[in-house]
């Protein structure tokens, strides 16, 4: 063949024509969207260079889907400036299961504002606009781009190489400035343009109807407070309308489980403005559920070889200088209080005050708790606990409920252990995470190792001291038979660590506890023991918090469960509802049975009629209600009602308190007894 090349497409040796397209070698395959060249994304529309190893993209795999939105988000950006020609771009990236485009507009987008959005979008999709990339030099796109002064503020930090900022990299990074037009099918003329690199759909038709617009909000210029506030708008889309529709059931789905909302139904709790951003208070409701949670785990670690100790909320800045948070950490620290200091009359400061800082982690004070005697090889593996309450500065537009928040207590725990205990050691915290996780009801989980970013000069320790810890994390996870995905960059700056992603009821991913690896405090503080042949060692230290956080892990529960918790975590176990007056007494007498074996048992003795009652246990998702009438009472015997509607009649009182009080004890998580 003259003129031809070599290729390898999708594994197959293959030899096409020079100047061959994307698109000509993937024309049978209706959903390719990109292609990777060379590990490289490309568009469709490039021609393929010689000896090149070429995959196809379908549209539904990952880096497809992402593809897809940062198309649809182009549209929705030239559909804002068809209907408002004043408005100015900024980005508009893909995020996960969407996308959004940030504008600067002179009034906020309302709701009907979308729905004409959507409109034109549509018709723009269905117009077969195709996505065309051009390679520009900076001042080619600076006269291209010269009405848009967003884009010539990230041409100027592309000239500096400064680009850093939300959702910079899309539009630029290192290497050639391009942009995409958007061109007429019929005229071949260009119709809108953006800076971006790419790539994009063949053409708008693959977006078919199968997007959506999600809603509107404000947001900082490249995410920086200090930057003008512009208007960005969310949205979806998907490969086929199917697909958008399920993803729309899935947050309508978790729209009713959104435990920020069954927190004020159910009275669990709420985020008083008097307190601050962040910053919860748990009602008597929701405080049964967390003593519940507390008690239970503390029994667990104790079982374990824990032993617990407890700190206080503050500490002289200088410790955390010590452990090396400061500075590492210190953006997510409040910032320090100053204290003790002395003046004499005139105001002078005559001895200067003391820094301290509101606790952000228990490490450094289990560090001291560790130093404060001697220790020997005998007294390793040493396991200490606390619920230790923290306080992190997150940002306001990162709080979020119960998980994410600002004050928080953790089951957090340190292992010291001996180099040669570090891999059983690891194991043994691991298997304790994942049997607490069962033990709550949520079964479908997997490990991730996030591992350090050898870009970064934000780590501490030897390149030495980094694979031995990461080998032994990986080593122990994959020896659980556990899924372990990799997370490169995302360890803590004094070593690797594995965490658990739990699945909930409806498919979405939690990030629940951790296991940790820290060879650096333990030399930070000199912390030793007693070896076997009378020497002195340094031992290793193991952060494991098996919840997270007691706060961030009720968030979850709430939403997995729906706020129908299992009746031994329910603030309200069971409500005995008689039908009528009469029988008021007869099931006071079951409940008194009912909480002399510890059974969280109320009697509705109010003036509400027998359907109201009824409905009120319903919604406020009462696992077990107890109905007697003049049957009942003859036959000394109730009626279950469950949470799902279905009743099992005239129990006799005996066999139903057994079922209920075993039922508890026993920590099932399923309904009905």
């Amino acid at each position: 063949m003259a003129d031809s090349l070599n290729l390898t497409i999708d594994g197959q040796a293959r030899e096409v024509e020079q100047g061959t397209t994307g698109l000509d070698l993937f024309k049978d395959q209706k959903t390719t969207v990109v292609m990777r060249v060379n590990g490289e994304l490309w568009d469709l529309h490039r021609e393929v260079p010689a000896d090149a190893v070429v995959e196809s993209v379908d549209i539904s795999s990952p880096d497809g889907l992402n593809v897809l939105r940062h198309s649809t988000a182009h549209v929705m950006a030239q559909a804002v400036q068809e209907l408002y020609p004043e408005a100015k771009l900024g980005i508009g990236p893909y995020i996960t299961d969407g996308f959004y485009f940030d504008f600067d507009v002179d009034e906020p987008f309302t709701p009907e504002d979308l729905k004409a959005i959507e409109k034109r979008m549509l018709r723009i999709v269905n117009q077969t606009q195709s996505f065309r990339r051009e390679t520009v030099t900076s001042e080619q796109a600076r006269q291209a781009l010269k009405d848009e002064p967003y884009k010539l503020i990230l041409l100027s930090k592309a000239d500096e190489a400064a680009t850093s900022g939300e959702g910079m990299s899309v539009e630029i990074g290192e290497g050639e400035i391009t942009l995409y037009d958007n061109i007429d099918r019929k005229t071949g003329d260009v119709i809108w343009r953006d800076l971006c690199r790419g790539p994009h759909l063949p053409n708008t038709k693959i977006i078919s109807n199968a997007f959506a617009l999600t809603r509107s909000a404000a947001a900082y210029w490249l995410g920086n407070e200090n930057n003008k506030q512009l208007q960005r708008i969310y949205g979806t889309a998907w490969p086929t309308k199917q697909e958008l529709k399920e993803y729309q059931e899935r947050l309508a789905e978790a729209e009713r489980r959104d435990h920020r909302r069954l927190g004020t139904e159910l009275d669990l709790f709420s985020f008083p403005d008097e307190l601050g951003s962040g910053l919860p208070v748990f009602h008597v409701k929701g405080g049964i559920i967390k003593r519940e949670m507390e008690d239970y785990v503390r029994d667990r670690h104790v079982a374990a070889g824990f032993d617990y100790v407890g700190t206080p909320h503050i500490s002289r800045a200088g410790l955390f200088h010590t452990s090396g948070h400061l500075p590492y950490y210190a953006d997510t620290m409040f910032p320090p209080l100053t204290v003790d200091a002395e003046h004499d009359e005139d105001g002078n400061v005559t001895k200067p005050g003391q820094e301290y800082r509101l606790k952000a982690m228990n490490c450094p004070m289990h560090n001291l708790i560790y130093k404060s005697r001697g220790r020997s090889y005998r007294d390793l593996p040493l396991r200490l606990f606390e619920f230790g309450h923290v306080y992190r500065y997150e940002k306001s537009g990162v709080i979020h409920g119960l998980t994410r928040v600002r004050g928080f207590a953790q089951d957090d725990s340190h292992s010291y252990v001996t180099k040669e205990q570090a891999p059983e050691e690891v194991r043994h915290l691991i298997e304790f995470m994942l049997s607490l996780l069962r033990d709550f009801g949520m079964d479908d989980y997997y490990l991730e190792l996030s591992t350090r970013d050898e870009d970064s000069d934000k780590f501490i320790g030897s390149d030495e001291q980094w694979e031995e810890a990461t080998r032994i994390l990986e080593e122990v996870a994959i020896s659980t038979g556990v899924d372990l995905v990799p997370d490169p960059g995302g360890a803590a700056f004094y070593g690797p660590k594995i965490s658990v992603q739990a699945r909930d009821a409806i498919g979405r991913t939690w990030q629940m506890g951790t296991v940790q690896y820290d060879f650096n405090q333990p030399a930070r503080f000199e912390l030793e023991y007693q070896a076997a042949d009378g020497t002195r060692q340094e031992p290793v230290m193991i952060h494991a918090a098996k919840f997270g956080s007691i706060e961030r892990f009720m968030g979850v529960l709430t939403e997995h469960y729906a706020g129908a918790f299992p009746a031994w975590l329910a603030p309200v176990q069971v409500r005995a509802i008689p039908v009528a007056d009469v029988f008021n007494d007869y099931l006071a007498e079951v409940v008194d049975r009912l909480k002399a074996e510890g059974i969280r048992a109320e009697l509705d003795d109010s003036h509400d009629r027998f359907p109201k009652k009824i409905r009120n246990a319903s919604k406020e998702k009462i696992p077990f209600t107890l109905i007697a009438g003049g049957e009942d009472q003859e036959a000394n015997a109730v009626s279950f009602r469950y949470r799902d509607g279905s009743q099992d009649n005239q129990v006799p009182v005996d066999e139903a308190i057994e079922r209920i009080v075993k039922h508890v004890r026993e920590r099932i998580n399923t309904d009905h007894a």
